[in-house]
């Protein structure tokens, strides 16, 4: 909004502020509307969002009368204001907002439809979801229940027929499948906003698991079909097999009578021609070697089914009878070979089918070679097993060739000599036919040995080759078996990870919830953990040596530990970010005070968890939040009060109304503050400990005054403020004594409602509290007026004199009780006289006097009003008052009466009585009864030394001990301000000298500061001492004129007081001098009880500079001097204290009726007395030396310059009066 709008209509600041903090929150609620997702299907989620979403409606609803009262107060500004761009902008913003309100409203009730509405959809698909898995699960109990295919007629049908009345069942279960699957079709595609995660996961796993018994049932059907088809091809088969068996046969037997006729085997055309039908025989037998197996597997099988009955009797003797006509056909086939290869040279065909066995032998030595090395994975070893019961048969079936063979040769080698003898003849010679029998014979012997020891050595080997196949196949059946179930747990643990919603999409609330499962599931997995180690341990007992693993079986090996370590990095990294989130977002978190700053603005969190602010515009960070620092600047704008009690309680009201403590009330604090169990005041609290306090008391507020409070901000600037006064180098921690006392201190309650509750947590458990623990609630007390660099005006950081006024009070108890303490509180001591006038300042900020400022005019007075009770009808606002401003005619000495409420009329008429008293005073009586003296506060020197501090607050360590001596000032007769005057101005001239002098030329300690205080003292009283003695000598001189005027006038001399005698009272002159002596008498007592408070206050002095001089006879010079730190102050407390000027304290009587006209009007205590007397005692008063140190002889010479300027005053009014 333009600034000259602002400035024409100072009121659309006011709306605008509203405007934006309900603009602000409508757009944060709308945001948290969008953002929220529930889970598709968890019912409990859902309703739990229901109740989230019915809580935001009626904080909604809650909010409405703020946005009636926003528009009506826009109607009223544009009532009021003719200006037309300011109504413009009126009418633009309230209809925006009005705009947004309906939109957040119609968003809210859209949510809250379509959650009911998903409610009911859930409902429906998770009862859908109930009947599909039950169907489920009869369809698995089912199929576990089928039994293996029986290969019998009235099995298969039986078989068959239940597979049929499944299969029907199966489409009547279908229609339950088929609506879930609809059911979640509509929860996917109407809800595809939030988190349908779950009903996909559901979904897939249904229809996998449908899908998976649909596939058994048509395998089963299948399976039925081709035990039937072969039930009734295998006797049709049996049948036509043995019919040819019975033609093989018959053609078997002709060949072999042919071949056994006598001199047939002479005849070679013959022979061919048999050979030739041999062989014609041989190949059909070769091409019913397979149906004769599968006939007898089927066989088999089917005898199995019929185990026990007729018909498995039947057919087993019909397979006997098979396989013993089989194998007698195929030895006939081999004699009949056998005898027809004898028919030519019987030992060249020997050789010729010994050399094919061996070839023969040689080859599949070959073969079996080839088939190693055992395979890496189960397919591979089932191959090879495959392959070697191929090749084990192919042996089975070459075995009767071999043993005929065998068998042909051992008769043939009988048949011959058995011994020829051999003769070694010198020259080569032509072989008999003995000799040439013998060699072949010793031919076909060694092959026939040669192809025996292979057929052996081959068999071996088979059998040892299989022997490593069943080996392999079982060890690599328990690996994969092992990989199986390991990779369906992973895949089950992946599943439910890829079920995990993003961290930051989960509620604030749910974090710990979701932490607590996670971790449960994570104990879950210790047995998949042991899966994992029985895969690897499986895997590493195949040695290269041995059997070498595939590729495959060992990338499924890596594949499943990688899964698993992924898996474990999953879970460790979810756990990691659900603590992270719960520590930075949970209910102990400070995440929820980042929406405390904007931009560019940020909240950073320190290592030790104290917050930090970065500005990302100027790139710098700072302690303070944003807001603190406006804060403090708008309070420099209170430096213009004078006196400094209520500079500060103004700077407090105002601090306290930002911190919205001001709505704090005490039993508010003192609950939250049990509820915490915040009862050991000596243990320290740290950052997270202070948010959750504060955020349980401003939650609490929150509840209370809905639109007052910010529980972010609020917490988040006292927290900033709590630490700014007791934590000032920012280590994190406060005592819980310190925090109760900053947040007690400023809280809503009255007066002596939180003295009692700040003694109570000092004293023990008899309720009596001792000096040092006076001394903790002291010190924490006074922190607070230190942190806005007003500390010296309340007796500075050093609580020792606060400490020892109120045990003196108490006649030096060693202990006190409450009552004692609230007695001693009532006098507002020095150090704590803040507080008090914090509350009256309070009680005046809606105070409203029906009167009008007669210096700025405003009418009616709000805040304090000052009556005068010199003139009539004169009233002074606060501004004008503490400003200083008065009005012609009336004086700043004159005496004003203070009101924080309106008056009522018994007050009226007090204060118009005192008013018409003093009509009668003159002048020089108000300049001599002062009723209200301010000291106009000093600028704040630019202090640059680090004991600077330590300084001021040894002067007002002396202040504090004068006011606990003295007592209260306010029945005093005679005004103390004179001598505080003195101390201000010493202060305040001492601080000026720093200024002038150079860094190097500063004391360093203890005895250097001792030396610098004295040495400027002792200059200072020489001066004074000079000033008193020339004014002492006036005094003098003007005594002896007026005895010359007396003794000129013919009166007799004043005689002693022995000698006073009644004088008459005929004599004018006499009575005259008789009044005059009744004043110097008067003012002779008042001087003499002056001095006896004096010497009292000496004798304090005396005190403590001795204790300053035993600490300078200690060894550690640096410690402490009278209880103050020498040490440097912190960097944030030098800012903060640089940047509020030095305020010095306001001292001023009571602003209700003094004692000096009832002075005036007591009878007379003396008749005569004489001037020479009154001099002679008052000098006679004052002791004749100077004292025993440098302070005794200032303080002393002060008191004597002031009583001698009261003598001289009475003098001249008296003259004047004569």
């Amino acid at each position: 909004m333009p600034s000259s709008v602002l400035l024409e209509v100072p009121a659309l600041a006011d709306f605008n502020k509203a405007w934006a903090e309900l603009t602000d929150w409508l757009s944060r609620l709308d945001r948290e509307i969008k953002s929220q997702r529930v889970i598709v299907g968890d019912l409990d989620d859902i309703n739990d969002m229901i109740i989230k979403q019915k809580a935001i409606l009626q904080d909604l609803e809650q909010r409405r009368p703020q946005l009636d009262e926003l528009i009506t107060a826009a109607q009223n500004l544009k009532n009021k204001t003719s200006n037309q761009e300011a109504r413009t902008i009126i009418t633009d913003r309230i209809e925006k907002i009005q705009s947004q309100w309906d939109e957040v409203h119609g968003h809210l009730q859209n949510r809250r439809q379509q959650l009911h509405e998903m409610l009911k959809d859930s409902t429906q698909w998770l009862e859908a979801k109930q009947e599909a898995d039950q169907v489920l699960e009869r369809a698995k109990a089912k199929l576990e229940s089928w039994k293996e295919i029986s290969y019998t007629v009235e099995a298969l049908k039986k078989q068959n027929t239940e597979l049929k009345q499944f299969s029907k069942e199966i489409r009547q279960w279908q229609i339950n499948v088929d609506v879930a699957n609809d059911m979640a079709l509509k929860l996917l595609r109407d809800y595809s906003a939030d988190d349908t995660r779950k009903v996909e996961l559901m979904t897939d796993n249904i229809n996998a698991t449908w899908a998976a018994i649909n596939k058994r049932v048509c395998e089963r059907e299948a399976a039925l079909e081709s035990a039937l088809r072969m039930l009734q091809q295998f006797y049709l088969d049996l049948e036509k097999f043995l019919a040819w068996l019975t033609e093989a046969e018959t053609t078997a037997n002709v060949l072999q009578d042919a071949t056994h006729k006598e001199k047939i085997l002479e005849d070679a055309r013959t022979v061919r021609e048999l050979m030739k039908q041999w062989q014609e025989l041989q190949a059909e037998i070769d091409t019913h070697t397979d149906i004769f197996h599968n006939l007898d597997e089927n066989g088999q099988k089917i005898l199995r089914s019929l185990e026990g009955s007729e018909d498995a009797a039947l057919l087993q003797r019909r397979l006997d009878n098979m396989n013993l006509r089989w194998s007698e056909l195929r030895k006939k086939s081999l004699n009949i070979r056998s005898h027809l290869e004898a028919s030519t040279d019987q030992w060249k065909r020997l050789h010729l089918s010994l050399q094919e066995l061996l070839a023969w032998l040689q080859l599949k030595e070959d073969e079996l070679k080839q088939q190693a090395p055992i395979g890496g994975d189960l397919p591979t070893v089932q191959k090879q097993n495959d392959i070697h019961r191929t090749f084990k048969r192919e042996l089975k079936t070459k075995e009767p060739v071999i043993r005929s063979a065998l068998e042909t040769v051992r008769i043939f080698s009988a048949e011959q000599p058995a011994e020829v003898l051999e003769k070694v003849y010198p020259e080569p010679r032509e072989l008999s036919p003995e000799e040439r029998a013998h060699n072949v014979t010793k031919i076909l012997q060694r092959q026939a040995d040669e192809v025996r020891t292979e057929w052996d050595k081959l068999n071996l080997q088979s059998a040892d080759w299989q022997k490593k196949i069943d080996d392999a196949l079982e060890r690599l059946q328990s690996l994969q078996e092992a990989m199986d179930e390991l990779d369906l747990k992973l895949r089950q643990a992946e599943v439910f990870k890829g079920s995990w919603q993003p961290v930051g999409d989960l509620l604030i609330d749910s974090l710990q919830d979701h932490l607590e499962k996670l971790k449960v599931y994570r104990a879950e997995l210790v047995p998949l953990k042991e899966k994992v180690h029985q895969v690897n341990d499986l895997a590493h007992r195949f040695a290269p040596s041995d059997i070498q693993l595939s590729q495959y079986n060992l990338s499924c090996v890596e594949d499943l530990n990688t899964r698993w370590k992924v898996l474990q990095v999953a879970i460790d990294e979810r756990i990691r970010q659900l603590h992270e989130a719960h520590r930075d977002f949970g209910p102990t978190s400070q995440h929820f005070l980042t929406t405390s700053v904007q931009g560019p603005w940020e909240r950073a969190i320190s290592p030790n968890k104290v917050p930090y602010y970065i500005n990302h515009e100027t790139q710098t960070t700072c302690w303070d939040h944003p807001k603190m620092t406006e804060l403090y600047q708008s309070l420099a704008d209170l430096n213009n009060v004078r006196f400094s009690a209520y500079r500060t309680a103004m700077k407090l009201r105002r601090l306290q109304k930002a911190l919205c403590l001001d709505l704090l009330s005490l039993s508010a604090a003192c609950d939250a503050l049990d509820q915490h169990n915040l009862k050991q005041n000596d243990q320290p609290m740290d950052i997270l400990q202070i948010i959750n306090c504060l955020t349980t008391i401003y939650d609490r507020l929150e509840q209370e005054h809905n639109n007052l409070v910010n529980v972010p901000l609020c917490v988040d600037m006292c927290l900033n403020w709590l630490l700014n006064v007791y934590d000032t180098g920012r280590t994190g921690r406060i005592r819980v004594l310190s925090f109760k006392t900053g947040v007690v201190s400023l809280c809503k309650a009255h007066l002596e409602d939180k003295y009692r509750y700040l003694f109570k947590q000092v004293a023990s458990s008899t309720g009596f509290c001792d000096q040092r623990r006076l001394g903790l609630l002291l010190h924490d007390s006074i922190q607070i007026p230190r942190q806005l660099g007003e500390v010296a005006s309340f007796g500075g950081s050093n609580i020792e004199p606060s400490v020892r006024s109120c045990f003196q009070f108490a006649n030096n108890k060693p202990e006190i009780e409450a009552a004692l303490f609230l007695d001693w509180m009532r006098l507002e001591p020095q150090s704590m006289v803040w507080l008090p006038v914090l509350h009256r300042v309070a009680a005046a900020e809606t105070a409203k006097h029906q009167a009008k400022c007669n210096i700025c005019k405003e009418c009616p007075i709000i805040g304090f009003r000052y009556r005068s009770l010199k003139h009539f009808n004169y009233d002074i606002c606060q501004s004008c008052f503490f400003s200083g401003r008065v009005a012609k005619g009336h004086k700043m000495h004159y005496p004003m009466v203070e009101y924080c409420t309106p008056t009522t009329s018994g007050e009226d008429v007090r204060d118009f009585a005192k008013v018409l008293k003093n009509k009668f005073r003159t002048k020089r009586y108000f300049a001599k009864h002062p009723r209200m003296v301010a000291l106009k506060p000093a600028s704040s020197p630019q202090l640059s030394h680090d004991d600077t501090h330590s300084r001021i607050e040894h002067y007002a360590s002396r202040l504090a001990e004068m006011e606990n001596t003295n007592g209260s000032y306010l029945n005093d007769s005679i005004s103390p301000n004179e001598s505080i005057d003195d101390e201000h101005l010493l202060i305040q001239h001492y601080c000026q000298s720093l200024n002038q002098e150079s860094p190097l030329s500063q004391p360093r300690s203890p005895a250097q500061i001792l030396i610098s205080l004295e040495s400027e003292e002792r200059g200072e009283l020489e001066r004074i001492l000079a000033d008193l003695e020339e004014e002492n000598r006036n005094l003098q001189a003007e005594y002896d004129r007026l005895k010359q005027q007396h003794d000129h006038k013919g009166l007799s001399p004043l005689p002693s007081p022995p000698e006073m005698m009644p004088v008459s009272p005929q004599s004018p002159r006499d009575a005259e001098l008789i009044a005059e002596a009744k004043l110097l008498r008067q003012h002779k007592g008042r001087l003499e009880a002056r001095m006896q408070i004096l010497e009292d206050h000496n004798k304090q002095l005396e005190s403590q500079l001795h204790r300053l001089r035993q600490l300078l006879e200690q060894p550690q010079a640096d410690a402490k001097v009278n209880g103050t730190t020498l040490s440097s102050p912190s960097t944030s407390l030098q800012r903060s204290d640089s940047s509020q000027p030095m305020l010095l304290r306001v001292v001023g009587s009571q602003t209700s009726e003094t004692m000096g006209e009832d002075e005036l009007l007591s009878p007379p205590q003396d008749t005569s007395t004489g001037l020479e007397e009154v001099m002679e005692q008052l000098n006679n008063s004052f002791p004749s030396s100077r004292g025993h140190n440098v302070g005794s002889l200032f303080h002393m010479a002060g008191d004597l310059g002031r009583a001698m300027e009261t003598l001289v005053t009475v003098m001249t009014d008296d003259k004047v009066l004569e």
